[in-house]
């Protein structure tokens, strides 16, 4: 059983290399974020002493569930910044979905909605807990957003779902939005 510590560290050198910068440990990724999991384990085990036993159990153990798994494939589930499609159908959301955040983005956030920023898509939650969540990895004081994602929806608006659980859509318009009353 791998310590806590370095598990933490392999696990965010994953996510950076399969999210952001590939190039970074001499990956390439396929059109679909896809890359052979033999070409990781290379890596990581050079990196950082790791077996493919390790590597599998963070996969397993990742409390995000941030990579996926398949023939002989790995990937990270959404956060990109490089340029991939994740081949993800087009989905019908819950009435209502959730996005964490800090206060001090706020004031954008009511001029210009939600936006993808750097990444593919805006990630949002099922639930106010899950966006709690993530909301108090943020710096300062947070707030949780409330989507009317039926709404949007049904104006046009596409929703995915990926691998792990985490709702997506290209950016979240103003209109959709409002405080959830469970904010701190």
């Amino acid at each position: 059983m791998m310590k806590a510590k370095l598990e933490t560290e392999v696990s965010k050198y994953m996510s950076y290399v399969l999210r952001h910068a590939p190039d970074a440990a001499g990956l390439t990724l396929d059109s679909e974020g896809w890359v052979s999991f033999d070409e990781l384990e290379k890596v990581l085990a050079s990196k950082y002493d790791v077996s493919r036993a390790d590597i599998i159990e963070i996969v397993d153990n990742n409390p995000k569930k941030r990579f996926t798994l398949a023939d002989g494939r790995i990937r990270a589930n959404q956060g990109h910044s490089v340029d991939v499609d994740l081949a993800l159908n087009q989905v019908e959301p819950p009435a209502a979905l959730f996005h964490g955040t800090s206060l001090t983005n706020w004031h954008s956030i009511e001029r210009e909605g939600l936006k993808k920023m750097q990444r593919h898509h805006v990630h949002l939650s099922a639930d106010v807990e899950t966006a709690k969540i993530v909301a108090a990895r943020r710096k300062g004081e947070h707030i949780i957003l409330r989507v009317d994602a039926a709404r949007m929806f049904s104006e046009g608006h596409s929703f995915f779902v990926s691998d792990n659980g985490v709702w997506l859509a290209e950016s979240v318009p103003i209109q959709y939005l409002s405080l959830d009353a469970g904010t701190p």
